[in-house]
């Protein structure tokens, strides 16, 4: 068996053989070695410069295909370009000092059709090297490694093994990796049966999850780690697949870019380049959290009080609401002052970079810093509304611009007009923020994709623990002279 893998390894075109000799071997034995036959098949590409590789190389431009979601490419709440995928080839091509040019599709399928055509150089956009695309595409070596997991809905219809997912209403993303599994499945159980389901992503699968839309869908591990954060209530049943290799996607006749996007992987993983980027998006921390009213009470007498002046005093300068403003800390950092995101925020008010250079301050972990500037911040985007906005939308809008970014925000409003909602008022603007995540809607908007529910839950959650402090503080008053004092500012 060795001999006829060595043999069929030196063939000319090495993708195909791998693929073949995967077809002919037991599944056992064929889900064991294909990705990593596969791989190996493709590294060996000769140092030769294709025609389109010229191309590449004399006009210094990279035409890079790629999908709108948090593990790929979405804009920030800066409004500038992010995603671990976009921060990835964006590197690389900073080193090969080629010009950018990202093209978003709206589907997988949309995507690999798109790289076939031949107009662009590669894909990056969370794809799973497959042993059915080998023989269509170049892979590069693996930069992340994944897991299919099935995800349900706490407290709805679950599978708790492969044998019981007829049992559920079962949809995946249409010609994906995920479709794949189920039909290798399908030899050992027959009469298994999914939704197929197009122009949609995992993402939107995973909200129809939570929406109790369907039952249940497949995920990468990555995939579901981010979208656990947004929907808690989501639960991982099982794993389907494991260390599912994610690569980038190269046309077949790109050969020394091939070479030359491996060598750099090499020296971009010995630098531990690659762990940050995978800290920074997936190294997520416990105050992102949902937290009970019962921890928040206890947060309020046991770290609240030290910091309850310099609340007061950046409110009263940036003409706020002094439990606004510290729910809003509570919400961002649990008000610790040295919190710590891998996603590059700091503080109690848990400022950007880039915010805390706006608003002039040296040091995000100093408190009364991060709180006078996180005040002013939030006033300042207040102040960005037209006057037909009034309080308290005025209030409840900056918020989630604090959240989301201003530019997603003035995406929504824009949405709003269109669907004869007006742009002012929150209680419209909140039922318009979850579509900023559906293709049909973010792909003609001008910021693109936006995990709308965030901002929803964020600006609810701030007014929620405003309350409860404001009830707590003004209690403790109580307690302690005997008269109800007014704590509301």
């Amino acid at each position: 068996m060795l001999d006829i893998m060595l043999d069929m390894l030196n063939k000319k075109n090495k993708a195909t053989s791998a693929f073949l000799l995967t077809s002919v071997l037991p599944p056992q034995l064929r889900k064991l070695l294909s990705f990593s036959l596969v791989l190996l098949a493709i590294t060996g590409c000769e140092k030769n410069t294709s025609r389109i590789d010229a191309e590449v190389y004399n006009n210094k431009q990279l035409k890079v295909l790629t999908l709108n979601s948090p593990t790929t490419y979405y804009f920030d709440r800066e409004n500038l370009p992010a995603g671990p995928d976009y921060e990835l080839i964006e590197a690389f091509a900073k080193n090969q000092q080629f010009n950018l040019e990202i093209s978003v599709q709206e589907s997988v399928s949309e995507l690999l059709t798109a790289l076939q055509s031949g107009e662009y150089d590669l894909a990056i956009a969370n794809l799973t090297a497959t042993a059915s695309r080998a023989d269509k595409f170049q892979f590069s070596s693996p930069y992340q490694k994944v897991t299919q997991q099935l995800v349900c809905r706490r407290g709805g219809k679950v599978a708790n093994n492969s044998a019981e997912l007829n049992n559920v209403s079962l949809g995946v993303v249409s010609k994906s990796s995920y479709e794949e599994t189920l039909t290798d499945l399908k030899t050992t159980i027959p009469d298994l049966q999914w939704q197929s389901i197009d122009n949609l992503g995992s993402e939107d699968l995973l909200e129809m999850v939570w929406k109790k839309e369907i039952d249940c869908t497949i995920a990468d591990s990555n995939i579901v780690a981010i979208n656990q954060r947004y929907y808690p209530e989501l639960k991982v049943m099982f794993d389907l697949t494991q260390g599912d290799q994610i690569v980038v996607f190269l046309r077949p006749n790109a050969s020394q870019l091939l070479v030359d996007l491996n060598q750099w992987l090499v020296a971009y993983k010995e630098e531990h380049a690659l762990s940050n980027l995978m800290e920074k998006y997936y190294g997520f921390v416990k105050i992102f959290d949902y937290v009970d009213t019962k921890k928040l009470i206890n947060r309020i007498d046991t770290r609240y009080t030290p910091y309850a002046p310099l609340f007061s005093n950046a409110a009263r300068l940036a003409e706020l609401d002094t439990h606004l403003l510290s729910a809003q800390s509570y919400q961002e950092s649990h008000w610790n002052p040295e919190a710590k995101s891998p996603t590059g925020v700091r503080g109690m008010m848990m400022l950007t970079r880039a915010t805390a250079k706006q608003m002039k301050i040296k040091n995000r972990l100093d408190a009364e810093q991060s709180i006078t500037a996180g005040a002013q911040y939030l006033s300042s985007l207040k102040n960005r509304f037209d006057s037909a906005v009034t309080e308290p939308d005025r209030t409840w809008l900056a918020l989630a611009s604090y959240n989301i970014g201003r530019g997603h925000i003035h995406d929504a409003q824009t949405l709003a007009r269109s669907m004869g909602k007006s742009p002012y008022l929150w209680r419209d603007i909140k039922e318009v923020l979850p579509l900023l995540g559906r293709k049909q809607y973010y792909t003609k908007l001008k910021y693109g994709y936006a995990r709308g529910n965030e901002p929803v839950r964020y600006v609810q959650r701030i007014r929620d623990y405003k309350h409860v402090l404001e009830k707590h503080l003004n209690l403790a008053a109580l307690n302690t002279t005997g008269d109800t004092i007014d704590v509301t500012q």
